[in-house]
């Protein structure tokens, strides 16, 4: 599953949000977003996932234009894991994990032992197998997480589209998440609101300021401490950290 992104703009009572944006997440990479606050990340993603349409601009999941697909076509092969999942019905852990079974089910169509097996499994990948008849509302924060990227797998859409997925995690649910997330080998783009994260996981990222792409490429090479300065605005120590291999990011404040 591929994705492409093609000069993109997308404007609300006459103020630009994102312009003349260009992307591409290959089949199997994972692909950052990031930038500061209000650069247009969460809009962008609403943008590839269809809640918003774009005012000039194409978005294709391998070379089908994302607006020419039907509802049911879309939710077969793209997935979304958001912050947060407000419900208003107290669902069990396995009920929101089945609502990722439904763009495969037609309105007459009964559940399968097949459905099932995927549904438990599902579980078992994310390690809540014994959480089925708990209460989602009841989870925490990490724990809420994992139901929602369980129910992305028991979707088995090939693209997973995240929105800052990490808010609110302690560490070891942050690092657990995206290891799991990684680990699925499907084609993704997030949103990511931690650098170090960003250096660890992403395959390639796409740096956004004030709704335009301003450096995409290798994590490694883009986040240094000249682009750290001008597009968040803080000094930084940038380091190969020995055990990881991966950079490792220091902030502070500079002297104005």
């Amino acid at each position: 599953m591929k994705l492409e992104v093609k000069q993109i703009s997308w404007s609300i009572e006459g103020k630009q949000i994102l312009r003349d944006i260009n992307l591409e997440v290959a089949s199997g990479e994972f692909v950052g977003l990031i930038g500061p606050n209000g650069s247009g990340k969460s809009t962008l993603l609403r943008c590839i996932y269809r809640v918003l349409k774009p005012d000039t601009g194409v978005i294709t999941l391998n070379g089908k234009n994302i607006w020419h697909l039907s509802a049911r076509e879309m939710a077969q092969a793209t997935a979304v894991v958001l912050q947060e999942t407000p419900t208003e019905f107290d669902f069990t852990v396995e009920e929101m994990v089945w609502m990722g079974r439904t763009p495969h089910l037609g309105i007459f169509d009964r559940q399968t032992e097949q459905d099932h097996s995927i549904v438990l499994s599902a579980l078992e990948q994310v390690g809540l197998s014994t959480f089925a008849e708990r209460s989602f509302a009841s989870l925490s924060g990490g724990e809420k997480q994992r139901v929602l990227i369980a129910r992305a797998i028991a979707q088995q859409a090939r693209f997973l589209v995240l929105d800052e997925p990490t808010n609110h995690l302690d560490i070891r649910y942050q690092l657990e998440l995206l290891e799991l997330v990684k680990g699925l080998g499907v084609t993704t783009i997030a949103a990511l609101h931690d650098l170090n994260l960003a250096a660890t996981y992403c395959d390639s990222i796409y740096v956004l300021k004030e709704g335009t792409i301003v450096a995409a490429g290798n994590p490694q090479a883009l986040l240094q401490p000249k682009l750290i300065r001008e597009v968040f605005g803080v000094g930084s120590v940038v380091a190969l950290d020995s055990r990881t291999d991966k950079l490792r990011i220091t902030f502070f404040l500079e002297d104005t």
